[in-house]
């Protein structure tokens, strides 16, 4: 079994709200009848069987500092609980207090960190728990982490002195991942940011950043993994820009086979 958490947090966001209404809209599309509970390499997503859900933390929060200790803390006890824990953003600040949370119970972790972004910033306009920034304070807090990003494309300057500080592997939108590269010799932690894949495929984000990768490029990376898959989150859905649902089953289909991943990997 794995614990389902939703984390509706986007006040650390730098351009639109929205993806704090997502959790909800996430399980919804999971259990919606235009599909089924599958998942591609057996078994079923199944709430109150396979997956324990959690339900969604209250973030009562007046800013990014407020809300990271407030997520910190409902990470711990989903943790407490015993299982994998999977996390529906919210925008991708809540990778930062999660991982403070989770980083700290294995010896060495590799966190897998799908987007168009390197969210890699010392802060952003000021503010340095911004969801362009929670990369950077992983890294600054944990030497025993270790980083790949996937899909990236917009790489500027101040990101890349950052991957050059914290020895980050980057594989860019136009290049491919050999299946050698997917294989880890330390449990794994995914970030899976929608916004990874092209608009045509998830017009439900924030940021539209042309160029992306398909879903099936991403879920064939995922099956890829010949790791233990430990944690994970998804972030980034914003609702109020999807078009006929299409974003909100991309998630649904890729919050299913996420859990397949902490479920069967060995």
């Amino acid at each position: 079994m794995i614990s389902l958490l939703g984390i509706p947090w986007d006040g650390s966001s730098s351009f639109l709200r929205g993806a704090a209404d997502a959790p909800p809209i996430i399980r919804q599309a999971i259990l919606s009848t235009s599909s089924n509970l599958a998942l591609e390499r057996g078994g079923q997503f199944l709430f109150g069987d396979t997956v324990l859900d959690l339900g969604d933390v209250e973030l009562d929060a007046n800013d990014g500092a407020e809300a990271a200790s407030l997520i910190r803390a409902a990470t711990e006890a989903a943790l407490d609980v015993g299982h994998p824990l999977l996390c529906l953003g919210g925008d991708h600040s809540i990778t930062w207090p999660i991982l403070k949370a989770t980083a700290p119970r294995h010896e060495r972790l590799t966190i897998l960190h799908f987007d168009a972004h390197p969210d890699l910033y010392p802060d952003f306009e000021g503010d340095p728990y911004s969801h362009a920034c929670p990369f950077a304070r992983i890294m600054e807090n944990f030497e025993h982490v270790d980083l790949f990003q996937i899909g990236i494309r917009t790489m500027n300057d101040v990101c890349r002195s950052q991957v050059d500080r914290f020895n980050v592997r980057v594989r860019n939108a136009s290049e491919t991942v050999s299946p050698e590269e997917l294989r880890f010799d330390h449990p794994v932690y995914i970030s899976l940011d929608l916004d990874v894949l092209d608009p045509a495929f998830a017009p439900g984000v924030s940021h539209h950043e042309p160029g992306g990768l398909s879903t099936r490029e991403v879920l064939n990376m995922l099956h890829a993994i010949e790791a233990p898959v430990v944690g994970a989150d998804l972030v980034e859905y914003n609702p109020h820009r999807d078009v006929n649902s299409m974003t909100a089953m991309v998630a649904a289909k890729l919050t299913k086979e996420l859990t397949s991943l902490m479920l069967f990997t060995p």
